[in-house]
C-alpha cells in the first residue's frame, strides 16, 4: 500500500510539472524575480503648503497647480519648457485661424473608463459656468461665445466648444491667438468626468481618493488635511511606461528651516523652499541647490478703496520709496531681478524685442529708491515729511521670505517717507480668502504667467478679472485689453505697451522683483521638472 502511494504521488507531481504549475527546481527563482519587480520608488516631496483645491477648473494657486499638474493631463503639457502634444494626438487650423480641430488619443481615466472629448466639452464649458465662479475662467475668453455665456448673455450651447466624436474636439476662437496652443497646457483646461464632478459640492469631489478620478501620471491615493498627500502611479495612464515612481509622498511644512533640516535628514527628496540666510551658502557649496528663471512678478495690491491708497500720488510715493536692489540682494538672495514694472523679462514683442526692456521704468530706479520724488508725492497728497498719515497694515501669507520682505518695505517707508504700517500673517487659506475679498489694505500678491505672452501678465489687472481684487477700474485698461485680443501683431503690442503705461501710472499695484525658483533636489533624484510658469511635473521622474 505504501509503495503505491508513492508512484501514485510520483505521477501526480509529474503531470503537474508537464502542465507548468509548479518546477521545485525554478520555485525560488521565481519568488525572487516577483520581489524585484514589485519594488517601489517612492518620492518625498515637500510642496510647502497645502493646496486649496485639486479641482483643475478652480484652482487658483501654484500649491493645487503642481499637483494637479500630475494627477491630469490635457490636450498639451509643459516639458522642459516646451509645449508638447499630450492627449491630442493632432491637430488641423483653419486658414483663418480660428479654428482648431484636435484630434485626441484613445486613453483613459485612473478608474478604467474611457476618456472622450466629451470630458474636455464638459470641462471647459465647466470652468466658464458663472455658478461655478472660477477666477481663470477669463483664459478661455478667447473662444468664440465663451464671455458672453460667462457673463450670462447667451446660453452654453452658443460656446464654440464641440465634440464632434469620442476622440475629436473642435474649437472656435473669436480672434486668432497664437498664444492658444501654449494656454492649453494650464491646468483650467484639463479635462475632468462628468459623472464625479456633478455629484459633489463645488470641487469636493477632488479631495477623495475615490471620486478624484483623474487621467495624468499619478492618481490620488490620500489625502489628510494639513499632514500628507499620497499620489500613486495610474495604472491606466496613456504614458505609463515612462512613469518610474509608483508614489509620492506630499508634505506641507512651510516653515523653510524645519524643511531644510529634514531635506539634510534624508526625509525630502525634493523640498520648494529653503531659508533665505543659507541662499548664498548652498549657492557656493551645495549643487543639488537650484536657481531657475521664470516667468513671475512678486508685487505688492493696494486697495484703492482705502485711504489715503485711493490718492495715485500716495501709491506712486510708496511704490518709489522701495531699494528693490536692496530687496533682492539682502533679503530674497536668489538671482531675482529688481522690478520696474509689472512684465518680466523674456516676453518678446512682434518685432523679437523684450517688452520689458522696451516698456521702460516707469521712474522706478531698479538699483536704489526714488527718495526725492517720493517725498515729494506725498507731500502733494497732503502728507508732508509723512504728518497724518494713518498706519496701514501689510497682510502677508505665512513664510520666512514674505516676512523678512515686509519687514524690509515696512523700514524703508519708514526712514523714506516717515510713514508706519504694520505686519499681519496669515495661514495661506485665510490669507487666500481674505485677499479674494478685497479684505486688506496692502497685501502680498505673486502671478506666474500661465503662458509666455505679456497679456497672461496684464490681462489680470481689468476691471472684471478676479484676481484684481484692488478696487482699481480703469475702462480705458480695459479696452486696450480686450482690443488687444482681436489685433494684429503690431497693433497688439502697440496695445499692450499702452496697457502697462496705465498700469504704471495708476499702481493699484507695486511691482517689487521678478521670481527665480529656488529648490533642492537630491542626487538620486533625476528628470524632475519645475517649468517656467511655476508648477511642478513628476511624469519622468526617476530615484537612483
Amino acid at each position: 500500500m505504501k509503495k503505491l502511494t508513492i508512484i501514485l504521488l510520483l505521477v501526480i507531481i509529474a503531470s503537474l510539472c508537464s502542465w507548468g504549475v509548479v518546477s521545485l527546481e525554478t520555485a525560488p527563482k521565481i519568488v525572487k524575480l516577483e520581489k524585484s519587480e514589485v519594488k517601489q520608488k517612492t518620492l518625498n516631496f515637500n510642496l510647502g503648503s497645502e493646496p486649496g483645491t485639486l479641482d483643475p477648473q478652480l484652482n487658483k494657486d501654484l500649491y493645487g497647480g503642481s499637483l494637479i499638474n500630475n494627477m491630469f493631463e490635457g490636450l498639451f503639457r509643459r516639458v522642459n519648457n516646451q509645449i508638447i502634444p499630450a492627449i491630442a494626438n493632432d491637430y488641423l487650423v483653419s486658414s483663418d485661424h480660428l479654428t482648431y480641430t484636435f484630434n485626441l488619443k484613445s486613453t483613459y481615466w485612473s478608474d478604467g473608463t474611457p476618456l472622450t472629448a466629451h470630458d474636455f466639452e464638459f470641462a471647459w464649458k465647466r470652468a466658464l459656468d458663472p455658478k461655478l465662479a472660477s477666477e481663470y475662467a477669463y483664459q478661455l475668453f478667447i473662444i468664440k461665445g465663451a464671455e458672453d455665456y460667462f457673463l450670462g448673455n447667451t446660453s452654453e450651447d452658443k460656446i464654440e466648444i464641440h465634440a464632434l466624436d469620442d476622440l475629436t474636439l473642435e474649437v472656435k476662437l473669436q480672434t486668432p491667438a497664437p498664444y492658444f496652443i501654449d494656454l492649453l497646457s494650464s491646468f483650467t483646461f484639463m479635462p475632468c468626468k462628468s459623472e464625479v464632478v456633478l455629484s459633489s459640492n463645488n470641487g469636493s469631489w477632488a479631495f477623495s481618493p475615490e471620486t478624484a478620478i483623474s487621467n495624468g501620471p499619478f492618481k490620488l491615493k490620500e489625502y489628510r488635511s494639513g499632514d500628507k498627500i499620497v499620489l500613486e502611479k495610474n495604472p491606466f495612464y496613456w504614458n505609463k511606461s515612462t512613469v518610474n515612481i509608483d508614489f509620492i509622498n506630499v508634505s506641507m511644512v512651510n516653515d523653510s528651516s524645519t524643511t531644510l533640516t529634514a531635506y539634510e535628514n534624508g526625509e525630502f527628496d525634493i523640498i520648494d523652499s529653503v531659508p533665505v540666510s543659507e541662499i548664498h551658502k548652498l549657492i557656493n557649496e551645495n549643487p543639488n541647490f537650484h536657481v531657475v528663471p521664470s516667468i513671475a512678478t512678486a508685487y505688492y495690491l493696494l486697495n484703492v478703496n482705502v485711504k489715503p491708497l485711493d490718492n495715485i500720488d500716495v501709491r506712486k510715493a510708496l511704490a518709489l520709496a522701495i531699494d528693490r536692489k536692496a530687496l533682492v540682494d539682502t533679503v530674497t538672495k536668489a538671482g531675482e531681478l529688481p522690478a520696474v514694472s509689472f512684465t518680466p523679462p523674456g516676453l518678446l514683442d512682434a518685432n523679437g524685442n523684450d517688452f520689458h526692456q522696451i516698456a521702460g521704468n516707469y521712474d522706478i530706479n531698479p538699483e536704489n529708491s526714488n527718495i526725492t520724488f517720493a517725498q515729494e508725492l506725498l507731500g502733494k497728497a497732503g502728507y508732508v515729511d509723512g504728518a497724518g498719515f494713518p498706519e496701514l497694515e501689510i497682510l502677508y501669507n505665512t513664510s520666512e521670505t514674505n516676512e523678512l520682505l515686509a519687514s524690509a518695505i515696512q523700514e524703508m517707508w519708514l526712514k523714506n517717507l516717515n510713514i508706519k504700517v504694520k505686519l499681519v500673517n496669515q495661514e495661506f487659506a485665510v490669507f487666500q480668502s481674505f485677499k479674494s475679498q478685497g479684505n486688506y489694505q496692502i497685501a502680498r500678491g505673486s502671478w506666474f504667467g500661465d503662458y509666455a505672452d505679456p497679456l497672461a501678465m496684464l490681462e489680470i489687472w481689468t476691471s472684471d478679472n478676479p484676481i484684481n481684487t484692488t478696487g482699481w477700474h480703469n475702462t480705458q485698461y480695459d479696452a486696450l485689453i480686450k482690443n488687444s485680443k482681436t489685433a494684429n501683431d503690431q497693433e497688439r503690442y502697440a496695445l499692450l505697451y499702452e496697457a502697462q503705461e496705465i498700469l504704471m501710472t495708476e499702481l493699484p499695484i507695486i511691482p517689487l522683483y521678478y521670481y527665480t525658483d529656488v529648490y533642492m533636489a537630491s542626487d538620486k533624484v533625476t528628470n524632475f521638472e519645475k517649468t517656467s510658469t511655476g508648477l511642478w511635473y513628476f511624469g519622468l521622474t526617476d530615484l537612483n
